[in-house]
């Protein structure tokens, strides 16, 4: 045997997979410190930490992260929809990290375009699953915070007026538009812009609704029209 042979009969190594890219923004020390050793412990890179979304773009300087475990309120006079859409604008998908007594905030935050929540009294390894799964682009399935979202009435149901839910019920049924204001005995632009506050108000609870099919299945769900087939149509 020669040694070219043994050249080609050596197996090629697999490439290494890149780690993880994550960055803490969290206003307490501590807090930062934990992630980032756990992190670290998990074979994550971990690119910056900062105690505010503004120091953390501030201090980014070009380099890209896959995810940003955010605190959810800062205590800087920030909002949680800016802080979201100031980390979403560098690339980063984000992971609200927070207490689980803020509903309302997770509720904006979700609203804003965070890719999940996850409990700061979750165990470690849940914090990194939690990070490993946004990372790579999938849908985080927290069943706690999924419980205690729908426990909240508030989250639950858009609180749609009157002429609101009247629009909705009969445009979800299947009427146009045109149709439905004349029925109420409104203008076109009238019921257009009620129907873009009921779709604000749906995005604004964590259930948006940019099609005909998804306002369909919202007014199923809130009660507002009986239960029907919504796979019909293409939903334009």
């Amino acid at each position: 045997m020669t040694v070219s042979d043994l050249t080609t009969e050596t197996p090629t190594a697999p490439r290494p997979t890149a780690p993880v890219r994550v960055a803490v923004v969290d206003d307490h020390e501590s807090v930062r410190l934990g992630i980032q050793a756990a992190c670290q412990n998990e074979g994550f890179e971990v690119i910056l930490t900062a105690a505010g979304v503004q120091e953390f773009v501030e201090n980014l300087a070009g380099r890209e992260v896959d995810v940003v475990v955010l605190d959810l309120s800062l205590g800087d006079g920030s909002t949680v929809t800016e802080n979201v859409k100031r980390v979403q604008a560098t690339g980063s998908a984000v992971l609200v990290h927070s207490i689980a007594d803020r509903v309302a905030s997770v509720r904006e935050a979700l609203a804003a375009g965070a890719a999940g929540v996850i409990p700061k009294s979750s165990a470690t390894k849940t914090v990194m699953a939690a990070v490993a799964t946004v990372a790579r682009g999938d849908v985080l399935n927290n069943l706690e915070w999924a419980s205690a979202i729908d426990a909240d009435r508030d989250f639950a149901k858009a609180q749609l007026g009157r002429r609101e839910r009247e629009i909705l019920h009969l445009y979800a049924s299947g009427l146009p538009l045109k149709l439905a204001a004349q029925q109420l005995g409104i203008g076109y632009s009238t019921a257009r812009e009620y129907l873009d506050r009921i779709r604000v108000k749906y995005v604004e609870v964590g259930r948006p609704a940019p099609t005909k099919v998804d306002l369909l299945r919202r007014a199923v769900e809130d009660g507002i029209l009986p239960g029907l087939d919504a796979d019909g149509g293409d939903g334009r």
